[in-house]
């Protein structure tokens, strides 16, 4: 405060002077006044620049940085969702390659199991045909020897009613199968 007071008494001393001096009343330059208006502006500059300027500037420094931090930070996200994208594409892309090979591959086996069952049952129905076949001569061989015995017996009984005598076993066996051979040798040549 001394400073306010010394320059109030040099203000005083100074306004003294010029109306002293004051002849003329005209635009008067104080050089002390416009020393002490400058000074007092580089203070308050000063102060201004301390607890204003300085902090506003350091919170608009941060501020930016963090902009640009987060622009950076925006610019990468979008780097990576693009790459992301490009890897869902192309794990998508693998994922269809790998159902069409499994769908390929499902058909091959299903082509292949129904030949083969079909495979499988045509000789099945060849095995059958063939023991059909088998047992139907078989059978036919039976139905055959059946007849045969009952025309050889037929044959017996009619010889013996004829011949008015009864015939041995072996006898009758032996004129039989000599009966079947000449009745089998006609048949074979018609």
């Amino acid at each position: 405060m001394d400073l306010f007071a010394l320059a109030g008494g040099i203000t005083q001393g100074a306004v003294a002077l010029q109306a002293e001096d004051a002849g003329e009343p005209g635009l008067v330059i104080n050089g002390f006044w416009i020393i002490v208006s400058a000074a007092n502006f580089l203070f308050f500059l000063f102060v201004i620049w301390a607890l204003a300027f300085r902090p506003i500037s350091t919170m608009l420094s941060s501020r930016r940085e963090r902009i640009e931090q987060g622009l950076k930070d925006a610019e990468q996200a979008r780097r990576d969702r693009e790459s992301a994208e490009q890897e869902r594409l192309a794990a998508l892309a693998e994922a269809r390659r790998e159902a069409n090979e499994i769908l390929a591959r499902s058909q091959k086996v299903a082509q292949e199991t129904r030949e083969a069952d079909i495979a499988a049952t045509r000789e099945e129905l060849e095995r059958m045909r063939t023991r059909a076949t088998t047992e139907i001569d078989a059978e036919k061989q039976r139905a055959i020897a059946a007849l045969r015995a009952e025309v050889a017996d037929l044959a017996l009984a009619a010889a013996g009613v004829v011949v008015g005598e009864s015939m041995t076993g072996d006898r009758q066996r032996r004129l039989v199968e000599e009966f079947l051979r000449e009745t089998a040798a006609g048949d074979a040549r018609n």
